[in-house]
């Protein structure tokens, strides 16, 4: 099983105040997309979100120090970024909104619509099953799944939810290539086992627990608890460093 940055490592990145460290060692020329960084991948989340608002705000164009502006990164990051993938800007303008959305949205792969399997429908797979979001990204929940008989063969925000032994036929059927997998950790690997199995080849995962083995699948974890310690460094960091410049400014 391929792994892949999570959220978390996302956040460190994100809240690095050096632009060296955000840097990624821009390419000379275009390279291969497994050559990009994951970093850079996930900035490019951000940019999309981003110019998106500026198409809905009325925006035709948008310049390389208004995107990073907003994000907190500099114009040069911003435009090494994305030179990884080609070249977008244009001479005086900057970017076209709408077309560096659809450019992103083709190198990401949302430029589809991509049928995705939930599996585990306690409290947190029902929540994931009623947000909206995911349609509005091209993601369409086709299906939930669960090991509990008295929540399959119901629908639950109009979602069919089927027993967690009819995965690998119904995701033939709705031809699911991703999953949620919303599970208690004891279950995860076992549940990513028959993912594998299943001919699924992307997992999000919210269980609490480093996914082991599936061949040809790439996984992503999403730990809040982790995401929650990553924001707490942050905090006490930037504590730490305001009392130390308080104490040098009495000294002196």
């Amino acid at each position: 099983m391929r792994l892949l940055q999570g959220n978390s490592d996302f956040l460190i990145n994100l809240m690095s105040s050096s632009d060296e460290q955000l840097d990624d060692s821009p390419p000379d020329s275009v390279r291969s997309l497994a050559s990009v960084p994951k970093a850079v991948v996930g900035r490019l989340s951000l940019y999309l979100r981003e110019l998106q608002i500026f198409l809905r705000q009325g925006s035709e164009t948008v310049s390389s120090i208004q995107l990073g502006k907003v994000l907190g990164f500099t114009d040069a990051q911003v435009r090494k970024d994305l030179a990884y993938f080609g070249q977008f800007g244009y001479p005086g303008i900057g970017y076209k909104c709408a077309e560096l959305v659809g450019e992103i949205k083709k190198i990401m792969g949302t430029d589809r619509q991509w049928s995705v399997a939930l599996i585990g429908c306690g409290n947190l797979g029902r929540a994931l099953l009623g947000y909206r979001g995911f349609h509005q990204k091209g993601f369409k929940i086709a299906a939930a799944f669960d090991v509990d008989v008295s929540k399959t063969d119901s629908t639950f925000e109009g979602i069919p939810v089927f027993p967690i032994d009819d995965l690998a036929k119904i995701a033939s059927e709705f031809q699911i290539k991703l999953a949620i997998l919303a599970v208690p950790a004891v279950a995860a690997n076992e549940v990513a086992e028959k993912v594998s199995r299943a001919g699924i080849k992307g997992i999000l995962n919210f269980a609490p627990v480093t996914l082991a083995g599936g061949e040809g699948v790439s996984a992503v974890g999403v730990d809040l608890a982790i995401e929650l310690e990553q924001l707490c460094y942050s905090v006490v960091k930037e504590g730490s460093e305001t009392a130390k410049v308080r104490s040098s400014n009495q000294e002196s």
